[in-house]
């Protein structure tokens, strides 16, 4: 079982209820685990933020993939406002199967790391900013008017979405499902 946008004291009284239940007070997320392991997913899942205000989102993508069974890791802070720390990351997901760049601000991240990597990436624009962020409108306008053809883009502050994406793809990939 996962739940999103779970608050403090809805997680207190759940995890009382359900000694097996985890929850995630960054990502807002409960996962209870059931005595049936989850299948792994073959493939590797990137997640990038471009700050550490976007880490909420970030984690519950990665709680999304965990509970479906997917391996992750969370590259931090290499938003287009410091390019150079872009770099040491970049062997690192062009390896990945999927990469998920969560921004806000400008939203420009995830064109930058789709011009470096030849499979999809799921671009999440957060509601975090200042300026004339207008709560991610921004950042969703940014991420949609990307140039990189390898960039789709869901809704602001939808980690979920991105996750449950990214390991849908890694699950049709492993099935070999041809989608024509």
């Amino acid at each position: 079982v996962l739940a999103t946008r779970v608050g403090e004291e809805k997680a207190e009284e759940l995890c009382r209820q359900y000694p097996a239940a985890d929850y995630n007070p960054l990502a807002r997320t409960i996962r209870i685990r059931s005595a049936c392991p989850v299948p792994s997913l073959p493939g590797h899942v990137a997640i990038v933020t471009a700050g550490t205000s976007d880490l909420a989102v970030a984690e519950e993508v990665r709680e999304t993939l965990g509970w479906m069974g997917a391996e992750t890791t969370l590259v931090q802070d290499v938003g287009v406002a410091g390019p150079q720390r872009l770099g040491q990351h970049l062997d690192l997901l062009r390896g990945a199967d999927v990469v998920v760049v969560v921004a806000g601000l400008e939203g420009a991240l995830p064109s930058v790391v789709g011009g470096h990597v030849d499979c999809p990436v799921i671009a999440v624009p957060t509601s975090i900013g200042y300026g004339a962020s207008f709560g991610g409108v921004a950042a969703l306008l940014g991420m949609l008017n990307s140039c990189a053809s390898n960039v789709v883009v869901v809704n602001i502050d939808a980690g979920f979405k991105a996750g449950y994406v990214a390991g849908t793809i890694l699950r049709r990939s492993a099935r070999g499902d041809d989608p024509r």
